[in-house]
């Protein structure tokens, strides 16, 4: 009866996922190249899944890594990724490594976001992004509300509502993927509205912020993330990165010792 139980628990979520990704049962079973009667069966509860399976299955639906965990407790099976936190002893060699990435970066923006956009680590050159923040915002840092909240960043970026769109198209994607539903509509309440089009030749969403001192600042985003992590807190941590898209926004941001 338990197993039962458990392979119907673990149906209703694949099932869910399927759905999700707008996929039929045979589209599954040929994403997975299994027959597309297993898929039925295991939906159903009348096949108990092996943990291969449903690591085939979730790999073919692209269920982010903790969902991967709830599809396997869900048929009975142990789960295939940790938590650790990130002071965990076990994570030096991603601290360090993070640690890298932000002294490499710096004097550019670079922060470190987990999977809900809390600003766990930030460079010195962050600073530039952060200045005129409202301090209600800053006491426990979300990239998202920094950016986009009108007591964050959203007066001065020129370019808005093309920003806009481009994050929350971005978080969108990640609430259908098991991300917060409740982080995506309270920053769709913000005011700001959403431009799909594009810059940089197509190339890129630019961020055009105006420094408090009136300077136009001009940014291309690149995200980093620790792509072969078997454990949580390392696979669902992201490294921003905002590199200037013009030789102005460069120098600008040159120390001042460095300036020509």
């Amino acid at each position: 009866m338990l197993a039962q139980v458990s392979g119907t628990a673990f149906g209703d979520l694949l099932r869910d996922w399927r759905r999700r990704r707008r996929l039929s049962q045979l589209d599954l079973a040929v994403e997975a190249d299994v027959s597309a009667r297993h898929v039925s069966f295991v939906e159903s509860g009348r096949s108990a899944p092996s943990r291969a399976m449903v690591l085939r299955l979730a790999d073919a639906l692209a269920v982010p890594p903790r969902e991967q965990n709830h599809l396997l407790l869900a048929a009975g099976l142990a789960p295939a990724y940790a938590e650790r936190s990130v002071d965990d002893p076990g994570m030096a060699a991603v601290r360090a490594g993070i640690d890298r990435v932000l002294a490499a970066y710096d004097p550019y923006p670079c922060l470190v976001v987990n999977r809900n956009w809390d600003v766990l680590q930030a460079n010195p050159g962050t600073a530039t992004l952060l200045d005129g923040v409202a301090a209600h915002l800053l006491e426990t840092p979300n990239a998202l509300r920094i950016a986009l909240h009108p007591d964050g960043l959203a007066p001065r970026i020129r370019n808005l509502a093309q920003w806009r769109h481009h994050l929350l198209s971005r978080l969108r994607r990640e609430a259908g993927a098991g991300g917060s539903a409740g982080l995506l509509a309270e920053i769709e309440s913000y005011p700001g509205g959403e431009d799909s089009s594009t810059d940089l030749g197509g190339v890129a969403v630019p961020l055009e912020l105006y420094r408090l001192d009136g300077v136009l600042l001009t940014f291309i985003s690149m995200v980093t993330a620790f792509g072969t992590a078997l454990d949580l807190t390392a696979a669902e941590l992201s490294i921003e990165a905002f590199l200037p898209a013009d030789e102005a926004t460069a120098e600008a941001l040159k120390p001042s010792s460095a300036r020509v």
